[in-house]
């Protein structure tokens, strides 16, 4: 295919031929006729924004093109046949990218197949359905993964209990749960907000939505959407979640035979024996975990290592481990990054204390000398889950009320590449992994 600038400077040459020219000409149309890949790479150096050219490969998705993931190659690059519209995208979208030959092309694909080295390519085969569960009125700017979508410019859909409960969910290749409290506690924002308006006001919401769903507690109205919730991952969804959304998601499973919501969440005490009654083996990635039973700490359990730890800002990085990019093709994807070393950051759920962590549970990201995971992902029937520690990547101790990240500041970020890369992990044709 070839550009219009192209086809302007061809009738210039034409109307003034010289063999300099003529040379140069044939030299152009050999080139336009080699050049059939777009290369995108994502290591540190060769990549302006990171985070549009997963955008820029979701597009490729949504246009049926075809694309494959390099795993491990130059950071986990993309490989796309070559299209005049896709190079406009990348250049409207200010990605980084190579036109190669063909031969070229093979050769690193050759490359990449040699047993003797830790990389893969992986074909993307179509673009997944994505799903935000949200509350209406929510922020955008309060969740990493909202941010994240809008900046690469993927689509998604927002839904919340009604949908899910209204069996909507199977229709979507992906959920993402973000700062959500699933065990009827309204975050257990109660000691420092109970006053504040929009606590009034979410509470107000949640019983509303709860009573017109035929539940007479919010805490039985979470349970059961997140009963709906694992059986869609269980069916083969993938669901990825954030911050609190991770530890009450389990605890709001591992509680389903007792009450742990005292009487200013539900007007009724707390069971005193709730502790004795959690079913461990119903969750999906902790156990044997203390709840909190006072309702006036901002914690939920155990779980969460954000009160134990003892680690300053400029001392808070976590690793990602390295995986065999032919035998362990899903985490490999989930942590391909331009470092392996990345920036910590809090939340109401910081990181998990790696003693509550179930033992079938794979860790990708670690901060070794604290005990506690960051980054952690399993399976359950045919479908997958995540779960990542934290609230915002590039803040730091995100506050109520905080002002939104700009992502314009943050293109390269590799604590958002790790969401993004859940994000396009759908996409990927399934292989079966090898043993």
């Amino acid at each position: 295919m070839i550009s219009k600038l192209t086809t302007h400077l061809m009738a210039a040459l034409l109307r003034a031929p010289s063999k300099p020219l003529i040379l140069f000409l044939a030299l152009m149309f050999g080139f336009q006729a080699q050049a059939t890949r777009v290369l995108i790479p994502m290591d540190e150096e060769n990549q302006t924004n990171h985070l549009k050219a997963y955008g820029i490969a979701y597009w490729v998705l949504e246009n049926e093109l075809e694309v494959y993931w390099l795993l491990n190659y130059r950071g986990g690059a993309f490989l796309i046949d070559f299209s005049e519209p896709l190079v406009s995208e990348c250049v409207i979208r200010g990605v980084s990218y190579e036109v190669i030959a063909e031969a070229q092309a093979a050769k690193i694909l050759d490359d990449i197949a040699k047993p003797e080295v830790n990389m893969e390519s992986v074909k993307l085969e179509k673009a997944p359905k994505i799903a935000i569960y949200s509350p209406e009125g929510k922020q955008p700017w309060d969740d990493a993964v909202t941010l994240a979508l809008t900046y690469a410019e993927i689509p998604y859909d927002v839904i919340y209990d009604k949908e899910i409960m209204a069996d909507l969910l199977p229709t979507y290749d992906w959920l993402h749960l973000h700062h959500e409290d699933f065990t009827g506690q309204y975050g257990k924002f109660y000691g420092y907000y109970k006053n504040a308006p929009w606590y009034i006001e979410q509470k107000r919401d949640a019983e509303n939505d709860a009573r017109m769903a035929g539940f007479s507690k919010v805490s039985e109205h979470k349970l059961a959407v997140a009963k709906r919730i694992k059986e869609y991952v269980a069916g083969g969804g993938f669901m990825f979640a954030m911050c609190s959304a991770t530890d009450s998601y389990d605890i709001a499973l591992a509680a389903h035979k007792t009450d742990i919501c005292e009487h200013m969440f539900d007007g009724d005490p707390a069971d005193p024996a709730a502790q004795s009654k959690l079913d461990f083996p119903n969750t999906l990635a902790f156990e044997d975990f203390q709840i909190s039973r006072n309702p006036m700490e901002y914690e939920f359990s155990t779980i969460d290592a954000t009160n134990a730890r003892r680690i300053g800002e400029q001392d808070d990085y976590f690793t990602l481990f390295e995986f065999s990019a032919k035998w362990d093709i899903v985490p490999t994807m989930l942590c391909q990054n331009h470092t392996k070393i990345i920036k910590g950051f809090m939340g109401q759920t910081t990181s998990f204390n790696k003693e509550f962590i179930k033992p079938e549970v794979l860790i990708m990201g670690e901060l070794k000398t604290a005990g506690e995971a960051r980054y952690i992902h399993g399976e359950l029937g045919e479908g997958t889950w995540t779960f990542y520690g934290g609230h915002d990547p590039e803040d730091y101790q995100h506050r109520v009320g905080d002002p939104p990240t700009e992502l314009d500041l943050h293109p390269n970020s590799p604590g958002y590449r790790l969401i993004l890369n859940n994000v396009l992990f759908p996409a990927a044709k399934k292989k079966k992994q090898k043993t």
